[in-house]
Order: C-alpha cells, then structure tokens, then sequence
C-alpha cells in the first residue's frame, strides 16, 4: 500500500523553485495567446523525443476513426485489459507524442496497455471536438470486443476534463461504464472562476491561472456554460471508482476536492490522494522524481484492486 509521504522530498522541492523561478516567471511575462501555437506545440513535442523504458512498444492505432498510439510496457504483455488515456495540454497541445513516455510507466505499474488519444485540438477544433473523439475511441474499444470491466479511462490536467466528460457521455448515451477511472491534476472548472484567488494564497510554481483560463476558453468557445463542459455539476450517480491525483502546490487542487466531494454525495468512490509540496502532473517526472514513482505505483494499485474486486464478484 502505498501512502502519501508527510513532507516533500528534497528533489521535489528543487523542482518547485526552478519551475517557480523558470516556467512560471516566463508564463507571468508572455501574454497566454501571443505565443505562436505552432511554436507551442513543438517545443511540447519535442518531449515525446526522450527514449521510452526499455522493452516498451508504441503501434499507431486508428480508435474509433480518431488516430492513436497504444502503448504497451514489458510488464503488460497479454493482460486483456486497456487504458483509453487522454493526454493534458491545456486542450490546445500534447500529443500520444508527448505523452507515451508516461503513458509507458502507466503501463507499466498498471499491467495493460495505454490507448493514448491523439484527439483533436482547439482552437481550430473547439468542444465538442475532443470529447466526441474520447466517446469514438471508447465506443470502438467496445466494438473491439473489449467488456467494460476490462477498460480504465484516465487523463491528466485538460485530458482529467475530458475523463470526466466521457463518463458522463457513457451516462447520458446508456452506454456500460468502464471498470475506474484516473485523474491526474485535472484541470475541471473551465472558467477558472478560483484560480485566481488560490493562486493568491498559494502562489502555483507551474502553471498561471491567465493560461489555464485562456485554454479552457479556447476549447470552449462560446460555450463555456454548455452542461457537457461543467463537469463538477453533471450526475455522477454510476461511475466507476475514480483515483484522482493533485499536488498541494496546485492552483486547480481545489478542482479536485470539488469533484471528490460530487462523486462521494452521489454515492461513487473516490480515492483523492493531495501529494504534499508537489507541482501540476507530477508524475510527467518518474523516475527523477522519489513522489512521481510512487504516485505510479499506486495508480498500479488501484487499477490492479479494483480489476480483482471485479473478478471476485
């Protein structure tokens, strides 16, 4: 069992001030928006260009008509089940690119491989583009022959939203749930209506709430108030268990006590894990980081308990 650490360690730390003098400062002085998005997104790529844990393999998949990479670690091989994962990026970047290096550890403590979602990105395809693209995949996963015990949905940050989002899609289309769902720093009230004040009680080393905010209005459009996109609202009663993980450092931690607090009034599980003196997706640094490798480890943990309750009952 793997428990939350009381204190952060010395490398988490370190990493909290150099975002905080680094990242955060620049994302203080550069207007969200002025910054090409092409320049964005290939600097954001160039991520995906560090070398995947040996053994691992990446297949391009076309899921639903929406094109994917599955990504399968060593340790995964032969397991019957799946992840559909959608990746973060403020809606707007990040890749199956980007993320496989994750998505490659996921699968690794988890024992299945990832479907990493290549949905399509705003501002050129606002919502419900990328929501419709995660309904897609889920469908043909269906049609794949997968059963819905065998599925986890996840995402991080934007891609957290559009988790939340595709449950309450499976609800309103009287589809079958899938087994769990994971969370990591979701990023789940678009108009960022707190961030501000949060970030004025705690000043956030990563990410400027003026960034979030610009992202959730450029995926939303017009339709920021659209009941599909508030997700911290929609009827949750038949989820499935849900892991969410946040750092307390985070300007959107209180997303995630919002949205663990809806799911447990609707009668739904959530195992919500705050991680002392972490930054926004801290998982994106395993094996550097001593809380990022434990964070993994108990996402294995809850995907793999929740998988043996289904088969005991």
């Amino acid at each position: 069992m793997v428990e939350l650490p009381a204190t952060p360690s010395v490398a988490s730390r370190v990493l909290a001030l150099a975002m905080m003098r680094s990242l955060r400062v620049f994302g203080g002085v550069v207007r969200p928006g002025s910054t090409p998005l092409r320049i964005v997104r290939e600097a954001f790529d160039a991520l995906g260009r560090t070398p995947l844990p040996r053994g691992t393999k990446v297949k391009p998949v076309t899921a639903g008509g929406v094109p994917s990479q599955l990504v399968t670690a060593r340790e995964a091989r032969d397991s019957g089940r799946i992840m559909l994962y959608l990746h973060g990026g403020g809606f707007v970047c990040g890749s199956p690119r980007t993320h496989r290096q994750l998505a490659s550890r996921i699968s690794a403590s988890a024992g299945l491989p990832v479907l990493v979602l290549d949905y399509r990105l705003a501002p050129e395809y606002p919502f419900p583009a990328a929501a419709e693209d995660a309904l897609s995949a889920y469908r043909w996963l269906l049609g794949e022959g997968y059963q819905p015990s065998q599925i986890v949905v996840g995402g991080d940050s934007a891609g957290g939203h559009l988790t939340a989002c595709l449950l309450a899609d499976i609800a309103d289309e009287k589809l079958p749930m899938p087994s769990s769902a994971v969370m990591l720093s979701p990023f789940l009230d678009l108009t960022g209506a707190e961030l501000a004040s949060r970030d004025k009680a705690l000043r956030d080393p990563f990410v400027p709430p003026d960034y979030a905010i610009w992202c959730g209005t450029a995926y939303a459009g017009e339709m920021l108030t659209h009941h599909r996109l508030d997700v911290l609202k929609v009827r949750k009663r038949g989820w499935p268990p849900v892991l969410i993980h946040v750092g307390d450092t985070e300007c959107l931690r209180g997303d995630s006590e919002q949205m663990a607090e809806s799911l447990r009034r609707s009668g739904s599980y959530c195992d919500l894990r705050i991680w002392p003196g972490q930054v926004h997706v801290f998982h994106w640094f395993a094996p550097w980081l001593p809380e990022a490798n434990a964070a993994l480890r108990q996402i294995g943990e809850f995907v793999r308990e929740v998988a043996s309750e289904i088969v005991a009952a």
